[in-house]
């Protein structure tokens, strides 16, 4: 039997949560509803409206979080951060780090109109033209965000750049000792070899950490982003990280991983990694000589997230559907990552 309050949602009960609201938002606040928005597979993603206002909540994962992982008040101080800047972001409303009112600390904010384009449905009626403009705005709209000095925007003390790489390597290779549901030697040699070729960082800035095409929301035309969501791993440090990501994540389908975010058809002429890291490149009047060292880094990273999950859907800590294929991709991933390592440099 299910023992939530009536009209609760795994991880949100809307009549403790209006309870909280009630006095800290500006305006009456009725009965609440929530959903559980598609998407991200991580921080657990919210519509919450009580029939007059919406908002979207973002709160962490069900179950044991690993140390460091999911940190709210990292994510909303990002998005605070970003709010007066070029890169369109949703309005903070509020953070709450008393877990005695969801469970876990959540943070509130203003819910963007927009279109995101995840799956077949979101294609439907996009034309060659609308998905070139989708794409010239994902890139434009990561070079904006890595153009920006953190220290103007108060992030200059968000994270610490220096060491960053080095850093990215063996905390993810401790998140895998710390959610692993098997013994996976490619693994350890994937951590082996980005640990001995760590390039240096030419200049630092702000990091998405979860940068791709469905966590970006357009207008109806495609002609504007109007939010970048899932800050969740943000920080300062190397931005080619972002763009070692965005490539892996672009090329998923290419190599018959795709996830539940479905690929653009091949019809709608979107670009491959190597076109955007091109585009990227152009854009910033930059040269990429090492990115192949930044796309097994995305491997690497894509891999032990995606095991992490796996270790909650067998868990049974999971909130959505189709989680149940995650884990079998992840020998394939570290298998990709190696072999962008063998790449040129």
């Amino acid at each position: 039997m299910d023992a939530r309050p009536a009209g609760a949602v795994p991880g949100l009960d809307p009549a403790q949560l209006r309870a909280y609201l009630v006095d800290r938002l500006d305006g009456p606040v009725g009965e609440l509803r929530a959903e559980v928005i598609a998407g991200g597979r991580s921080n657990l993603t919210y519509r919450v409206t009580d029939g007059t206002s919406r908002w979207v909540l973002r709160r962490p994962p069900l179950g044991h979080v690993l140390p460091t992982a999911h940190d709210m008040g990292r994510e909303y101080r990002v998005i605070s951060a970003l709010g007066a800047t070029a890169v369109p972001v949703p309005e903070a409303l509020l953070l709450c780090t008393d877990e005695t009112v969801l469970g876990a600390p959540f943070y509130l904010m203003a819910e963007v109109p927009g279109v995101v384009l995840r799956t077949a449905a979101d294609y439907a009626g996009v034309d060659r033209a609308g998905m070139a403009r989708a794409a010239r705005l994902l890139v434009d709209t990561l070079v904006t965000l890595h153009g920006i000095e953190p220290d103007t925007v108060g992030l200059g003390d968000f994270g610490r750049p220096a060491g960053y790489l080095t850093r990215q390597v063996e905390r993810w290779y401790r998140q895998w000792g710390g959610s692993a549901t098997r013994v996976l030697p490619a693994l350890d040699e994937l951590h082996d070899r980005l640990a001995a070729a760590v390039p240096d960082t030419p200049r630092y800035g702000i990091v998405h950490g979860d940068y791709r095409l469905d966590n970006l929301m357009y207008d109806p035309d495609l002609t504007r982003v109007t939010a970048v969501l899932d800050w969740e791993m943000a920080t300062t440090g190397d931005p080619l990280a972002d763009v070692g990501l965005l490539v892996v994540y672009t090329d998923l389908a290419r190599h018959g991983l795709g996830t539940a975010a479905e690929p653009p058809p091949a019809s709608l002429g979107f670009p491959t990694g190597a076109e955007l890291r091109t585009a990227y490149a152009d854009a910033r009047g930059i040269r990429l000589h090492r990115l192949d060292w930044y796309v097994g880094l995305g491997y690497y990273k894509l891999a032990i997230i995606s095991e992490g999950i796996h270790a909650r859907y067998l868990a049974g800590e999971t909130v959505g559907a189709d989680f149940d294929a995650i884990g079998a991709r992840v020998p394939d991933l570290v298998d990709l990552g190696l072999t962008a390592l063998s790449g040129p440099h």
